[in-house]
């Protein structure tokens, strides 16, 4: 069993099964990474504060390189009697620099050291994720070029009941990927303060230097309370926010696509590669990812409450209850990211049945507002245009018919405003052409808002794409 290292005050070990209930490497062991990164800038700091000497400093580093190298080799394997990740490396640390090993954790605690390893993983997380969506919204302004005429129904309480594009549609989703990915920014933003240096909860009486070891962290600055820095977790709690958003964006567009694959619908049909079959029914055709996905939005709707409700009681500063912070936050990180990574090319490769888009649109009187928008504009108020307009579908009811089909005698026994150019005015392509306000359906518009989206794409996710040496969150310690 590893020894633990806070061993001293006890006059006699723990139980086994408490020290199995107690651990935390099955699941921290993956910030390995980030916890060597922030005990490299402390030793830098250390070293640089007159607090270790020339000597330690550099056996540390080398031996806390040397430990990363071995772990991402598969050299070194993580023990999993170990309490947790950090107690793993600084044993590790020890064994391979001795004395060196022990000096590494003047004037840090593993309060602040947990704080701050959670809030590296998660920034290159963000990054991480931000990546992937952005390449979704990509591709959904690739399929709405190809769709600005593409007619189809829009819906309201799932009934027929404007005619848009299927491009316009994809918009829409884009749009919402935008705010979340504007949301994942700003927490990032919140999030990159380093809470190293906060110690236990009340700092230390060395002389170190917060603003040094948070600048090699590539963070803006040192959080300015130091029971806060060891007890907050609301970054934790604000990306499960925002990774429940988005999934639950994610799974009304898989609701979508469930429904448009039907035969009921049958407005896409998925690539074989990201659907499967039935053990029975030899003609299905099941858009699994898409259900998974929907379910799954249950679990990170649920990862947030369980951060919530874990944060609610608990008085300042650290309790152990916050070790349950990283299961949750990890699972909702892990599930979204499983998410997008089937979803982006099963949009990329999915067949659109236009006829049928255009078929489903000229039924259900879609453009009944357009025939009352008629009238409107031949001196009608518009209430009484509606009413009109009501009174005609019902006849068209009666007759088995629709409003491009019925003859012109009905539509003038309602009103001799009526004349043939209803016709042209209640046609999808003149309904979906003459919405052209700012953000509706008609082809300039759509390929507007495909421009904008690309543009502000670009500006969200500059600090992804740039990553040069002067990235404000590049850390200046190197592994």
């Amino acid at each position: 069993m590893a020894q633990m290292m806070w061993a001293g005050r006890s006059s006699k070990e723990v139980d086994s099964k408490v020290n199995d209930f107690n651990s935390s490497i099955s699941f921290d062991g993956r910030m390995y990474k980030h916890d060597i990164l922030g005990s490299l800038a402390h030793a830098q700091m250390l070293y640089e504060r007159n607090i270790i000497n020339a000597e330690d400093h550099a056996a540390i580093s080398q031996g806390l390189r040397g430990i990363y190298a071995d772990i991402e080799s598969g050299a070194l394997q993580l023990d999993p009697t170990a309490e947790d990740i950090h107690m793993f490396i600084e044993a590790e640390l020890t064994k391979r620099c001795g004395d060196a090993g022990k000096r590494l954790h003047t004037s840090r605690s593993r309060n602040d050291q947990v704080a701050l390893d959670i809030r590296l993983y998660l920034r290159d997380e963000i990054k991480e994720i931000i990546s992937m969506l952005s390449e979704l919204v990509t591709v959904l302004c690739d399929i709405a070029e190809k769709n600005t005429e593409t007619i189809m129904p829009g819906y309201t309480h799932l009934q027929r009941a404007q005619p848009i594009t299927f491009g316009h549609h994809m918009m829409a989703y884009a749009q919402m990927l935008l705010r979340d990915i504007d949301r994942l920014n700003d927490t990032a933003r919140r999030m990159n303060v380093s809470p190293l240096g906060s110690c236990a909860l009340a700092g230390t009486t060395y002389e170190i230097d917060r603003h040094l070891t948070a600048a090699l962290l590539g963070m803006e600055e040192p959080m300015v309370n130091s029971l806060d820095g060891v007890s907050d977790r609301d970054s934790c709690i604000e990306l499960a926010n925002d990774i429940a958003i988005c999934m639950m964006h994610l799974s009304r567009f898989s609701e979508e696509i469930i429904l448009w694959s039907s035969w009921e619908f049958k407005f896409i049909e998925l690539d074989d590669a990201y659907a499967t079959g039935s053990s029975i029914m030899p003609q299905k055709k099941n858009p699994d990812v898409t259900e998974l996905i929907r379910g799954k939005t249950g679990r990170c709707i649920g990862d947030v409450v369980t951060l919530l409700t874990m944060m609610k009681g608990l008085p300042l500063a650290y309790n152990k209850d916050m070790q349950e912070d990283k299961e949750a936050i990890f699972d909702a990180v892990d599930t979204i990211k499983m998410c997008l990574i089937p979803f982006i090319p099963m949009l990329k490769t999915m067949t659109l049945y236009k006829d049928n888009m255009r078929k489903a649109a000229a039924k259900g009187f879609i453009n009944a507002t357009d025939c009352a928008d008629y009238l409107v504009k031949k001196g009608m108020p518009f209430r009484d245009a509606y009413k009109i307009t009501g009174g005609l579908v019902a006849r068209c009811t009666e007759l088995n018919t629709t409003l491009e089909e019925l003859p012109l005698e009905e539509y003038r026994k309602q009103t001799d405003l009526f004349d043939e150019g209803v016709y042209n005015a209640i046609s999808l392509d003149t309904c979906v052409l003459k919405r052209g306000s700012f953000g509706g359906p008609a082809p300039e518009c759509v390929e507007a808002q495909i421009k904008i989206t690309r543009n502000k794409l670009d500006e969200l996710c500059r600090d992804i794409k740039t990553e040069d040496d002067n990235s404000k969150i590049r850390p200046k310690v190197v592994l």
